[in-house]
């Protein structure tokens, strides 16, 4: 197997191509990382959640790592990681513009608002359903791939 690094380039073919991710915040220093789904446009990754713990987390402290994959086999694969930046994208007259191109930009995909709308239990109880559309700043972008190495 060779692994190279990718370009920025191929990272944001890899970005586009791609609704699941795995995102990563911390709370003093415990880390957290949890599946979700995504939609990328011009150095933001753009999002759904209801408030929980990663809500909760990133309202804390607002530096994320975003992690992507593409898997074929196990000797070929592409990975590209962003650290960025949480901003939460409230219904305001400042942001309600940003909101809603983040709503219509997410609803191109089917059954987008899953699992974030989705009903919950914690401790048995159903969880409030507060929806909360965000979008991460990209600050940073990496990339590797992997080929099969065609001279072992």
């Amino acid at each position: 197997m060779l692994i190279q690094d990718m370009s920025r380039e191929s990272s944001i073919i890899l970005l586009k191509s791609t609704e699941v991710g795995r995102i990563a915040c911390s709370r003093g220093s415990q880390p957290y990382v949890t599946p979700f789904n995504f939609a990328y446009n011009n150095d933001f990754i753009y999002s759904f959640g209801t408030v929980g713990k990663k809500i909760e987390w990133m309202r804390d402290n607002p530096l994320v790592c975003v992690e992507v994959d593409k898997i074929v086999r196990r000797q070929e694969w592409q990975t590209v990681v962003i650290f960025g930046r949480y901003q939460e994208l409230p219904r305001t007259k400042e942001l309600d513009e940003v909101h809603q191109f983040a709503h219509d930009l997410l609803a191109r995909k089917a059954n987008w608002w899953e699992p974030g709308f989705a009903k919950s239990l914690k401790a048995g109880v159903v969880r409030p359903l507060e929806p909360v559309f965000f979008r991460i700043m990209i600050d940073e972008i990496s990339g590797h791939h992997a080929i099969p190495d065609a001279n072992p």
